[in-house]
């Protein structure tokens, strides 16, 4: 039993990270119907910059992290303004154009941190907390906390402020919230730039979890991805729920089949997607096309 609230313990903090991954993918696809397939590389990005100030330049974690989601967060505005012309003209190129970032992201990457990846040790010095027998890593509660606190900004924003619920008009009906005013250009700006974000915390925060390389955004996104399609695309809750339930499976694969962990986890999510098509939260798919 032990064994069992271990790893569960353990997974939980990964799935922290998948949330927000699939978050990221969700803001954006709530608001404009796409799927940024450059989402898993900018978080790859914001894991070597979090690391490069958190390691070189000696920074705070946290503030390490927060620079790194700045960084990130101009790299969406980018993205997403040579996209703009496309917007509702070209989908399909659309798509081509987010894995034509993701790749221009690996190639400066490689440039600008070389082929040699990274161990980024944990901010957290103190000794891991025991309780009825468990052993918990103050790292992991604090990447439990910050996902959470992050879910709870990022639902307040968009149920309490103009510019989140210009987002969800914007996603309701693209042509009605150009009727009534609402800069759409300006709303898909900020998905992309908050989807970044998201990516950036994501990436700062599995730093010291897992190794930094060119590799970590696929490793990252093909899991970030089917948290967000087994949450339901496209929604914020289904993201949490999803990211949370794909990384206490993997936990629990890792621990009882070894190699063939990754096998036994997607085989698990197809099982579920085939039950389920639209996710456990299943909302309805947005077109754009």
């Amino acid at each position: 039993m032990q064994v069992t609230l271990q790893t569960l313990i353990g997974g939980l903090s990964l799935g922290a990270v998948y949330a927000l991954i699939a978050m990221g993918f969700s803001v954006v696809y709530r608001t404009m119907g796409l799927v940024n397939f450059a989402h898993a590389d900018v978080a790859m990005i914001g894991a070597y910059a979090a690391s490069t100030f958190y390691l070189t330049s000696h920074a705070p974690f946290l503030f390490a992290v927060a620079l790194s989601i700045v960084v990130t967060g101009a790299i969406g505005l980018v993205i997403e303004r040579v996209l703009r012309p496309l917007e509702n003209k070209d989908f399909d190129l659309m798509l081509i154009g987010t894995i034509g970032f993701g790749t221009v992201l690996q190639a400066a990457a490689t440039l600008i941190w070389g082929t040699t990846g990274r161990a980024v040790p944990s901010p957290m010095h103190s000794a891991p907390l025991e309780f009825f027998g468990l052993r918990v890593r103050t790292y992991d509660l604090m990447v439990i906390g910050v996902t959470m606190v992050s879910v709870a900004v990022l639902v307040l924003f968009l149920q309490r402020t103009k510019q989140g619920a210009a987002m969800q008009a914007v996603a309701m009906d693209h042509d009605a919230a150009t009727a009534v005013g609402i800069h759409v250009g300006r709303s898909n700006a900020l998905a992309f730039a908050i989807g970044a974000g998201l990516a950036a915390l994501a990436g700062g925060l599995v730093g010291p979890m897992l190794y930094v390389d060119s590799s970590l955004g696929g490793a990252l996104g093909i899991k970030g991805f089917a948290a967000a399609m087994l949450g339901g695309f496209g929604s914020i809750p289904g993201a949490v729920v999803g990211g949370l339930a794909i990384g206490v499976l993997d936990s629990y694969a890792a621990g009882h089949f070894q190699g063939y962990s990754v096998l036994v986890t997607f085989l698990v999510f197809t099982v579920a997607i085939m039950i389920r098509p639209t996710g456990i939260f299943g909302e309805r798919t947005v077109s754009r096309a």
